[in-house]
């Protein structure tokens, strides 16, 4: 007997027959004996037609008041889960953050899980009685609904179990496992087995969209085994295998394995700042505003000092940032004494992730050279020390990955018909 935290997201409980196939996949758990809590999302589409109320009904929003509001999507669900289980035969009942609870931090929209109280949750499991939790959502020491921000229901789901002390997490989603790389760009890729929280975490935060940044983070440091799987499946009803994010004690042979993945991103805008003097201070000068603003900065490429004692500072913001990137750069003009401000947000981020640069070199060679060989400019790089990252024409974002994919012996086998 195991106990697990099955966590299902939007596509998932997308209506109530997509939610009929969760109790089942559910109820095939709960009938092999194991203790079983589900942390459900909102359905589909529901998150954002209820933050579009909000903004409909006023653009400047007590926060507050939009985690109540933004919050109800995932109520709807656990109840519907729990109802369709308790027709299926699966005693269940559904719990809302606050009769846990669970404790966050008061930073409405973006919140942070501090604790969750176990005791009552333990019992029901204990009862044989399956837990319906909503993700997303927690409680302040205010006594306020509070949300984890957008795709919080993968953080809700790892903090459950590493409260319960889970044997393992279960995401599904609707792809079933974590791949070499996007597998509509590249059909050849494969999907992985195991795959490192380190991998993992580098893999979400360069553009990979199959775990939330904050969730691996959290099971990374709460040792809590994630399993990557399809809500999708078969004719048998059971879910495809999927892939475990695990420990690197794990990980059979890891010398050998030098790339993981390739991961990109469109989401990136480049912003070079020409003619900046070349003086003490003059990056903070730069930076500091932009960190003020709450705007992330993430590849960053000083050009060597012109003779003029000017240099040039290139950097990249969220897409969704760069206009009030640009606005806050614009007012500090004067002291930060740049001579010109350009922008393109025309770029893409590519990234090769592998525990393996550890002990390999020529990773970043084989990666220059590749791109070199089929015209590819590289616009800024970034480094760490098991990720590889450049900044290329948006133009160029698939050719990159295809050919990148098969540099580093990524690419399946090809099927040959008999």
């Amino acid at each position: 007997m195991a106990r697990i935290v099955m966590k299902f997201g939007g596509t998932s409980m997308a209506g109530i027959e997509r939610i009929r196939t969760v109790a089942a996949l559910v109820k095939r758990e709960w009938d092999a004996g194991h203790e079983i809590a589900v942390v459900v999302s909102a359905m589909a589409g529901d998150t954002d037609r209820l933050v579009g109320f909000c903004r409909e009904a006023s653009s400047l929003y007590d926060p507050r008041e939009y985690d109540v509001v933004v919050s109800s999507g995932e109520q709807v669900t656990s109840g519907l889960l729990a109802i369709a289980l308790q027709a299926a035969g699966v005693p269940a009942r559904s719990w809302l953050g606050w009769q846990l609870p669970i404790h966050t931090s008061d930073a409405h929209a973006s919140a942070r899980i501090g604790e969750i109280e176990t005791e009552a949750l333990n019992a029901s499991l204990a009862a044989r009685i399956v837990a319906v939790v909503p993700g997303f959502q927690g409680v302040s020491d205010a006594n306020r609904v509070t949300t984890l921000g957008r795709g919080g229901s993968d953080t809700s789901a790892v903090a459950m179990a590493a409260a319960m002390k889970a044997d393992r997490c279960d995401i599904y989603t609707d792809v079933d496992g974590v791949y070499t790389t996007d597998p509509r760009i590249v059909p050849r890729a494969r999907k992985l087995q195991k795959v490192t929280y380190e991998e993992m975490l580098e893999l979400a935060s360069v553009g990979a969209k199959v775990l939330q940044t904050r969730s691996v983070g959290l099971a990374m440091k709460e040792g809590v085994r994630i399993q990557v799987l399809s809500s999708f499946v078969g004719e048998d009803g059971a879910p495809r295998p999927g892939t475990m994010i695990v420990g690197e004690e794990e990980i059979d042979d890891m010398e050998s394995q030098l790339i993981t993945g390739i991961a990109h991103d469109k989401n990136e805008a480049k912003v070079t700042l020409a003619e900046v003097p070349d003086r003490p201070g003059a990056v903070a000068a730069i930076f500091g505003p932009l960190a003020t603003a709450g705007i992330n900065v993430d590849m960053i490429v000083q050009n060597v000092a012109h003779s003029s004692g000017s240099t040039d500072v290139t950097f990249t913001v969220p897409k969704a940032d760069l206009a009030r990137a640009l606005d806050t750069l614009e007012k500090e003009r004067a002291t930060i004494g740049f001579a010109k401000l350009i922008h393109d947000p025309r770029v893409a981020k590519i990234s090769v992730v592998g525990v393996g640069m550890r002990s390999h070199a020529g990773v970043a060679a084989t990666m220059f050279e590749t791109l070199g060989a089929r015209g590819i400019n590289i616009l800024a790089i970034a480094t760490s020390e098991i990720k590889v990252s450049v900044l290329v024409e948006e133009d160029y974002t698939e050719l990159a990955v295809r050919v990148l994919h098969t540099a580093y012996g990524l690419d399946a086998p090809e099927v040959v018909a008999a």
